[in-house]
């Protein structure tokens, strides 16, 4: 058999109406992550894996938690829960509980996502902890979040109250923001909601923290957090015609800083970025050699439609790279992985896209097969260096 190699070949894709400037975002944040959620594309990464103090926006793993519980029927929306003397005694956001009172679940999840209230999620840890504590329940947080993939998460509490070993990195807060969006669409929407009137005993405490909600950029969830040690932070998610961006910031040092920061984010995210068809199915981006086939090349083509978010900065042209084996023997089945082709862009993660056989080649002929082996001999033969005695 004919020795293989890797081939190379430099395409260009046009692109249609890129043609601002763009620039890589330098946050204020201590640490921050944003993805572009259609695409995966990751925008922004700074210490985003690194686990850290993640104030109120870990309620968020409480609030995912509790709508699997109502999803899977161990939980009513309507269902009354008591509230002990351990859930009354935090002090912070809170929604002013007490032991005299019976809360509906609704009202909780509600007093979580509008009111931060710290006592309501210790409400709701109670009643899903395996043995009745919030400590049992925040074993049960670190242990479902490695089951959904936050591989920088572990978990004391319910609320995101300071306490040794309660961190969470920014990554895993953008894929926990994900997984609720994706999986309660249903109860999203309350993320947006602006304000809740809880039985009117709380009037200083009824409006939603997040700062970009009503200002016409999308913004439609999803928590603020704020501790003496994590500075301020948000989990924010923001919709924009078909595309939808999640980021998140901490460590900034004011409310105010934390506004303008996760604005500024959120247009940057849609202005410098923009989402573009690049090729459909079936297009063929290259040729590569075939060994033995009843045909010399076969078309190289991306299994599905591909669409990229690409800076705006790229201008008409993208150029990308192609990689398969040369040559590839036959019989190459249409849709068989031959290689792939990467794309490069300033400021962001390679793109890498595979590649798959645009036809069917069977094996040729005894003819064809003689006539490939023939053309392989003589390429060899010419390619050979020249033996030359070497002069005394």
């Amino acid at each position: 058999m004919v020795g293989r190699f890797l081939s190379t070949t430099t395409i260009a894709i046009l692109c249609i109406g890129l043609v601002s400037p763009g620039h890589a975002y330098d946050t204020r944040a201590k640490s921050a992550f944003v993805v572009d959620v259609p695409t995966g594309t990751v925008l922004l990464n700074k210490n985003a894996d690194t686990p850290l103090p993640p104030a109120s926006m870990s309620k968020l793993m409480t609030l995912y938690m509790a709508f699997e519980a109502i999803r899977d029927g161990r939980l009513r929306l309507d269902e009354e829960l008591p509230v002990s003397a351990h859930a009354m005694s935090f002090g912070g956001s809170t929604m002013f509980l007490d032991t005299t009172d019976r809360v509906r679940v609704e009202d909780l999840i509600r007093g979580i996502i509008v009111l931060s209230g710290n006592d309501a999620c210790v409400v709701l840890a109670e009643a899903l902890s395996p043995d009745g504590t919030e400590a049992g329940f925040a074993r049960l947080m670190t242990q479902r979040a490695a089951q959904l993939g936050m591989s920088n998460s572990t978990f004391s509490n319910s609320s995101g109250w300071p306490a040794a070993g309660h961190r969470m990195s920014m990554r895993d807060l953008a894929l926990l923001a994900r997984l609720l969006i994706e999986d309660f669409p249903h109860y999203y929407p309350m993320f947006a909601e602006s304000e809740f009137l809880f039985d009117g005993r709380a009037p200083q405490n009824v409006r939603n923290r997040n700062p970009l909600l009503g200002l016409g950029i999308g913004a439609d969830g999803l928590k603020t957090g704020h501790t003496r040690e994590a500075g301020y932070g948000l989990v924010g998610s923001a919709k924009q015609g078909d595309r939808r961006v999640i980021f998140v910031v901490s460590g900034l040092g004011s409310q105010q800083a934390r506004a303008e920061e996760s604005e500024s984010i959120v247009n940057w995210a849609f202005r410098q970025f923009a989402q573009t068809d690049l090729l459909a199915a079936g297009d063929v981006v290259a040729r590569a050699d075939v060994w033995m086939g009843d045909i010399e090349t076969v078309g190289l083509t991306p299994e599905r439609d591909i669409s990229l978010l690409v800076p705006v900065a790229a201008g008409d042209k993208i150029a990308a790279e192609v990689v398969h084996s040369d040559p590839i023997q036959a019989p190459i089945g249409k849709g068989q992985r031959l290689g792939e082709m990467i794309i490069t862009f300033e400021g962001l993660p390679e793109q890498r896209i595979p590649l798959v056989a645009a036809q069917d080649v069977p094996l040729g002929g005894f003819l064809s097969r003689i006539s490939t082996a023939a053309k392989v001999l003589l390429r060899q033969i010419n390619e050979a260096p020249l033996n030359r005695d070497s002069a005394s």
